[in-house]
């Protein structure tokens, strides 16, 4: 029962697995919908359970607490991927889940990952695995300077070294305490976008506008669309995002990160079987939003083809913009920053900030891209975000 052979018709409750701020705007999408909403999650202040219309609080692999999800439930989706794979096995044997787990399984580990693009036919960084200390020797010279990333459980940057040597990355390894990683090429990029593309279980499948990207510290920053990029170019990432996700029999919202190298070429980077990062802009910026789409391939609802009616850049809202230079945590000014021309404000409903945890987002929106990207940059300059 992996994804639904009928359509969920509004009224019915959709679950899904995970609390953060993906479950809670997939929830609002859904409540918009005319669906009851339903979030497991362990935190009792999780941001999507404090929204939806059940919260079950238990642990991913919890027995009871899934058996609850499903009970609630017409359809299941998660909201991260590192839901583990096997409570999402749990749940599909029972009620129809999108993405399934054998989706989630791959785009939980790197290896598998990059292995799965090889195997599609989409170029990817040079790489190795390096599970003992065997194929940590055997690494070839041609992939160092590289970036070394655990397997699993790495995101936003963490779980990764950058090695010039072969000294560095025995020492980056060792400090991974010998878990397995992939080790990539250092590439020299010209630009980073990802492409978001929605499949339904009848293999009919739409995308939202390429997204150029800005990362800093490994956290996204910065959204900008449409990504002012060479057509050609965007329409094979396009063509590269259909690809996997085709190969993978993938129900649900899929984005693919790329790398524009410096010689014009492209490059997958990552994927992630969700929603992601840089598509909360669709929310202000299209007739039909990322979250939408979720929600509908989950149902089974037709999959109408995304379009931008306004040009957009998406500030990334992280808690350091809430400290002060003592160190003192202080609200911004949102009133200031709510006073500029095309300013959407969304927070999460987090209640503690914290350095690098991402607190909401701010998506300007206009009738030209020069004019959105100049309110863009005011914003930033009132919230303390260094400029791009």
């Amino acid at each position: 029962m992996s994804s639904p052979s009928r359509f969920i018709a509004p009224g019915a409750t959709l679950g899904v697995m995970g609390g953060g701020q993906l479950g809670r705007m997939f929830v609002h999408a859904a409540q918009q919908m005319g669906y009851f909403t339903a979030v497991l999650d362990p935190d009792p202040a999780s941001p999507a359970g404090l929204v939806a219309h059940y919260h079950v609080q238990s642990e991913y692999l919890d027995e009871q607490g899934l058996a609850q999800l499903m009970q609630r439930s017409a359809a299941i989706t998660t909201e991260f991927e590192n839901v583990p794979a096997a409570a999402l096995v749990t749940l599909g044997a029972h009620r129809p889940v999108s993405p399934s787990a054998d989706a989630v399984a791959v785009c939980q580990d790197r290896a598998r990952e990059k292995l799965h693009f090889t195997r599609c036919g989409v170029p990817c960084a040079a790489f190795a695995v390096i599970e003992d200390g065997q194929q940590l020797a055997a690494v070839s010279t041609s992939l160092l300077p590289g970036i070394l990333k655990t397997s699993r459980l790495g995101y936003d940057g963490k779980g990764q070294a950058r090695v010039a040597d072969r000294a560095e990355l025995a020492a980056a390894w060792a400090t991974m305490k010998g878990v397995p990683c992939v080790l990539e090429q250092r590439l020299n990029l010209a630009a980073e976008i990802s492409v978001i593309v929605a499949r339904g279980a009848d293999g009919s499948m739409v995308h939202l506008p390429v997204q150029r990207n800005l990362h800093r510290d490994g956290i996204l920053a910065v959204t900008t669309v449409p990504a002012d990029l060479d057509q050609s170019l965007e329409a094979q990432a396009i063509a590269n995002a259909e690809r996997i996700a085709e190969s993978l029999a993938y129900v649900g919202v899929l984005c693919v990160e790329f790398f524009v190298l410096a010689d014009g070429s492209l490059v997958a980077n990552e994927m992630a079987p969700r929603p992601h990062n840089s598509g909360h802009y669709s929310i202000d910026a299209c007739d039909v939003s990322q979250f939408e789409l979720q929600v509908r391939a989950l149902t089974g609802a037709p999959l109408p083809a995304p379009r931008l009616h306004s040009p957009a850049i998406m500030l990334n809202l992280l808690g350091d913009l809430w400290y002060d230079v003592s160190g003192a945590v202080v609200e911004p000014d949102w009133a200031a920053v709510l006073g500029l021309t095309g300013a959407h404000l969304h927070l999460y409903g987090k209640a503690q900030p914290r350095r690098g945890r991402k607190m909401g987002h701010l998506t300007v929106t206009g009738a030209t891209a020069e004019g959105v990207r100049r309110v863009a940059l005011e914003a930033a300059g009132m919230l303390g975000i260094e400029a791009f």
